[in-house]
């Protein structure tokens, strides 16, 4: 086992030096001067320009200058940003906790959500509840966020007051406050991922229901229960597993629609405020972070695979 985590983990290498190359040189062809961005083009003379470019480096080759970059973060350094003058690394270590409060509160009810609904409509396949439940699963899915975000704000903020409709509070601040902060973003992120994954574990189960172990369980006399619960969950859960870290990379690199209507001050903003400025190493520093979070993801899922089925050996 541990050896198979030290041979991935060197394998993640080469996927985020070229992740790295990619955004570093899409971010430098970008119409626009990020020098001009940064001091304005009436205000700034010729030769303010000129040694912001020169401090930014921009007056090297891309090459020359991806070389350098990847030389300091390979030494812990992501730069400073150009526009607020902090170091990037704490700006991340500032926006991280909300994105990670965000997307784990987010995926863990989409979990608990689609396990719950997907083993009700298995278990009554064709019936009115399979139907209910089918279609909410899809409407999810097809519903865009922004419109299920702002139809929250409007009912409970605005309409009914029980929540408040915007902002953050750290939880170690004022813990009832940030949850009551957190509510709506959590409720709007986790339905659209429960939609996904319920219907992904319905089929699975389906098709677990099918295969012969189960008919000769229930022929034994085997609870319903303890045959969906003990057998054919276990089996279904490798594909279930599969999409809840998809889903997992995916809220922990920034829920860039959810984080801007509920102004969250989270990674997706942070990324979105920084594109806009053209300051190239906030936004090099968040997709290489978000990156590693894919890589990490995705070695967890992995691991898990062997937890669930002793059958799988990684090698």
């Amino acid at each position: 086992m541990l050896r198979y985590i030290v041979g991935r983990m060197f394998s993640m290498v080469p996927a985020l030096l070229l992740v790295s190359a990619v955004v570093f040189v899409v971010m430098r062809l970008l119409p626009g001067d990020p020098a001009v961005a940064m001091l304005g083009q009436a205000e700034a003379s010729a030769e303010t320009l000129a040694r912001m470019r020169q401090e930014m480096g921009l007056d090297q080759p891309i090459p020359v200058q991806y070389a350098l970059w990847i030389s300091r973060v390979a030494q812990g350094d992501l730069g400073i940003s150009v526009r607020s003058r902090v170091p990037v690394s704490v700006l991340l270590i500032q926006r991280l906790p909300v994105t990670t409060q965000l997307a784990g509160m987010s995926l863990l009810l989409g979990i608990v959500i689609a396990m719950v609904s997907a083993m009700l409509a298995a278990s009554r396949r064709g019936t009115w509840l399979d139907q209910c439940l089918t279609g909410g699963s899809l409407a999810g899915l097809s519903m865009p966020g922004f419109v299920l975000a702002l139809g929250m704000i409007y009912l409970f903020a605005l309409r009914w007051r029980w929540l408040p409709p915007t902002g953050y509070v750290g939880f170690l601040e004022d813990p009832i406050q940030n949850l009551r902060l957190m509510v709506m973003p959590t409720v709007s992120l986790g339905l659209a991922s429960a939609g996904l994954m319920m219907r992904l574990l319905r089929s699975q189960l389906l098709e677990e229901f099918g295969r012969d172990y189960v008919r000769t369980a229930r022929a034994k006399g085997l609870v319903s229960k303890m045959v969906v619960g003990h057998h054919v969950l276990r089996n279904a859960l490798i594909p279930f597993v599969t999409i809840v870290g998809q889903q997992a990379g995916v809220l922990l690199s920034g829920a860039v629609i959810t984080e801007t209507v509920f102004a969250l001050p989270g990674m997706g903003r942070l990324i979105v405020d920084n594109v806009l400025n053209r300051d190239l190493a906030v936004v090099e520093g968040v997709v290489l972070l978000s990156a590693i979070f894919y890589l990490a993801v995705s070695l967890a899922v992995d691991l898990l695979y062997a937890v669930i089925d002793p059958q799988i050996r990684l090698t």
